[in-house]
């Protein structure tokens, strides 16, 4: 059974023959902006492994980026999306109500950690428009027209969410952009201005933001400051409790809306279904959370889940969309939310982080190119560098890694401002021998890269 398998290349070269006619068949029929780096072609997957069309087997560590938490091909999920396509695809919401939607909407209204006793949701089909939502929601209720975002923040691609996001790469070309979206410092310790005593960190980054209200907008024309439990494109950087506390208070006293961006870091990978149950625990609740990515197995959906008063600002027509709570979505959200439960994703989440950040800091030990290992729960970065002292990025020893690890049958990620973070993500059901399997070929493929590529650290 492939899902309890391990990672074997069984063709010559990779990719193999058929994959590297699909390809080519890829580059003729498809724009190379959407670029991949990986010899992969999918031909099947379960749990958290994929076949690929020549009988390669990989263990994937970044399941969709994030979205299959429950691992591919999970068979109660796909025998309810096979139930409700018996019955009906589709049924807008503006036009017709379908249980799925309401049933769905009140259990995320029921678990999700935002603040107020009487909650609503409802839906949209990507990360980007959850976002987009949230904003929407948050000019909305306080009539105001600007918001904060991030260093590092990544929420999307359209064009309000590429102008919030911070790698200007992913915005190249496109502009001009929405104004009244203003950018803060966000608390990177690992990046600290050199010299910087950690006991002046917490100032440092929370004058960042007011700044913005002496220099960009006054704290009363702020309608919300947008955050990222953990910092996903920007490098798998989680947020300080203590900072996050302190923005909750600014929040407070200016009349701000917080909210949590949990496009990537919700529904168990942390270790709680979603990340800001860390907030809620530390006393300072979002007021609007935006999720996507695992809620649904696979199956574009997203949500954006408020309380009562600030999902009912919106005037008529201003949210929702075709194909928002699309019935299929509907129908694998409520059973990957079961299954989450049931089984016990954000405990199984905690004891894989735990194995895979002792394993890393024993990498951090042993690699000199090993800066940084940072994460929360089962959202885990190794962070590359030169060299420890100078921690200057090192992109092309980490792109070397990605791609000596696909060779041997591991598919992993990068991320970070400077390209040089390498992302867990895997699914949640992974076995402990996959996991370390894929922390043997990781291990190995820094040894190999890094005496190839450097000389005690330092890029030849």
């Amino acid at each position: 059974m492939l899902r309890t398998e391990l990672p074997q290349i069984v063709t010559d070269t990779l990719p193999g023959p058929k994959a590297l006619a699909m390809i080519e068949r890829r580059k003729a029929a498809t724009p190379s902006a959407i670029r991949c780096v990986y010899p992969l072609v999918i031909q099947r997957g379960e749990g958290a492994m994929v076949e690929d069309v020549d009988g390669n087997k990989f263990l994937d560590w970044v399941g969709g980026v994030g979205v299959l938490n429950i691992g591919y091909s999970h068979p109660e999920v796909v025998a309810a999306v096979k139930e409700q396509a018996d019955k009906f695809f589709h049924c807008m919401f503006n036009i017709g109500t379908h249980e799925g939607y309401v049933k769905l909407a009140e259990k995320l209204s029921a678990i999700a950690p935002v603040k107020g006793d009487r909650k609503k949701a409802f839906f949209a089909n990507s990360g980007a428009e959850a976002d987009e939502n949230a904003v929407k929601l948050a000019k909305a209720y306080t009539g105001r027209q600007n918001i904060i975002v991030f260093s590092g923040a990544f929420h999307g691609r359209t064009l309000l969410t590429m102008s919030m996001t911070a790698k200007k790469s992913y915005a190249k070309g496109m502009g001009p952009f929405p104004d009244g979206i203003f950018r803060a410092q966000f608390p990177y310790y690992y990046r600290n201005p050199e010299g910087m005593p950690e006991s002046a960190q917490m100032d440092y980054y929370l004058k960042s933001i007011y700044d913005v209200f002496e220099q960009c907008g006054a704290a009363d024309s702020i309608a919300a400051i947008v955050v990222e439990p953990v910092q996903g494109e920007g490098g798998f950087i989680p947020v300080p409790i203590e900072w996050i506390r302190e923005i909750r208070k600014i929040c407070d006293q200016y009349g701000i809306l917080l909210i949590a961006d949990e496009v990537q870091s919700g529904f168990c990978r942390t270790g709680r279904m979603f990340a800001s149950e860390y907030w809620k625990e530390a006393g300072c609740c979002p007021d609007i959370l935006a999720t996507a990515k695992s809620i649904a197995a696979g199956i574009p959906l997203s949500a954006i889940i408020a309380r009562e008063e600030i999902m009912e600002a919106p005037a008529p027509g201003t949210i929702g969309g075709t194909f928002c709570g699309n019935a299929l979505a509907c129908a694998a959200a409520l059973k990957t939310i079961e299954v989450m439960e049931r089984d016990q994703l954000a405990a199984r989440a905690l004891g894989i982080g735990s194995q895979v950040m002792t394993c890393y800091q024993q990498m951090k030990e042993e690699f000199e190119c090993v800066g940084d290992v940072r994460g929360l729960g089962a959202m885990v970065g190794i962070e590359f560098v030169k060299e420890k002292a100078t921690k200057e990025p090192d992109a092309a020893l980490t792109s070397a890694i990605i791609q000596e690890c696909a060779s041997k049958g591991l598919i992993v990620e990068n991320a970070g401002t400077y390209g040089n973070v390498i992302r867990f993500l895997a699914p949640l059901v992974i076995t402990d021998e996959q996991l370390q399997a894929g922390l043997h070929i990781l291990r190995e493929a820094i040894r190999t890269c890094s005496e190839s590529l450097v000389c005690k650290g330092k890029t030849a």
